[in-house]
């Protein structure tokens, strides 16, 4: 089991540092939008901080996620943006949710496993 978990969070890391490292380097095509879509994603570059600030913060999730020591806090980090990528597919593009989906229960399963380490942070 602990191979499958190894395994899973570095794939799952991985994902996360390309889809970071393309905010800024622009190297994957972007799928095809509806109008409504594209709206979003104007109003999205409009803001010119967000997209870096995203992309900084799938980088070092990404990171943080496939390094067992700093695990824990990988996936709270990245736990917002993933509540986004379902949110968005959930309203835009349910059949991403096949993907956006395993990949959502991979990190609430770490952060589960890692509750104990929260405790703490929730405890007075």
């Amino acid at each position: 089991m602990k191979i499958v978990k190894t395994v899973l969070c570095i794939l799952f890391g991985l994902m996360f540092i390309n889809a970071g490292l393309n905010k800024f380097f622009n190297y994957m095509p972007m799928p095809k939008m509806s109008a409504e879509q594209m709206q979003l994603m104007e109003a999205f570059f409009k803001i010119s901080w967000l997209m870096p600030l995203i992309g900084i913060v799938e980088i070092i999730g990404g990171l943080l996620f496939m390094l067992p020591k700093y695990r824990a806090l990988g996936a709270i980090v990245i736990l917002p943006v993933m509540v986004g990528i379902i949110v968005h597919n959930a309203i835009f593009e349910p059949s991403g949710l096949f993907i956006a989906l395993p990949f959502f229960l991979i990190n609430l399963w770490i952060i589960g496993t890692n509750w104990y380490k929260y405790k703490p942070m929730i405890n007075e």
